[in-house]
């Protein structure tokens, strides 16, 4: 009977139930929301998934296989050397580079990286695959004051 209260009982669980499914539902799209209405937010987003993604490349790896925690602790090459976290880093670019014997830009040490490590394509320096990358280390660096190499100060 509808008007039972067993079936009372049974309405007011379904009710929590999906009082408590909105209210997740809240949670995991708030933040969605709220980057798709700051269009820096929404790159800095794509940037950091970009570079948790084995799409760069095509030996199963990312930019966190050597990056660790997205790049915000110390991380380690294939080789079992160190490598200074990334916050800070976009804030040192450009900089020379011995190796290449040249001055180079933050796009091209992505691409490096892509092209050697992950054994990838290199990006398109204003496509929005490099755009939401260097977004996202320029994000890494907020803050740290910018330090080029042998620039006057």
């Amino acid at each position: 009977m509808p008007g039972t209260p067993r079936n009372i009982m049974t309405l007011c669980k379904m009710s929590y139930i999906s009082a408590a499914v909105a209210v997740c539902a809240l949670a995991f799209t708030a933040p969605a929301l709220a980057a798709a209405e700051n269009p820096m937010q929404t790159t800095i987003h794509e940037g950091s998934q970009l570079f948790a993604a084995t799409s760069l490349g095509v030996n199963g790896n990312s930019c966190m296989t050597c990056h660790r925690g997205g790049g915000r602790v110390e991380g380690m090459l294939p080789s079992g050397k160190k490598i200074p976290s990334l916050i800070g880093a976009a804030a040192t670019f450009p900089r020379y580079n011995k190796r290449a014997g040249k001055v180079i830009t933050l796009e091209m040490q992505v691409n490096s990286c892509i092209a050697n490590a992950l054994h990838g394509m290199p990006l398109s320096s204003d496509g929005p695959r490099m755009v939401a990358l260097v977004t996202y280390l320029t994000d890494l660096s907020q803050g740290k004051p910018i330090k080029l190499q042998g620039a006057s100060q």
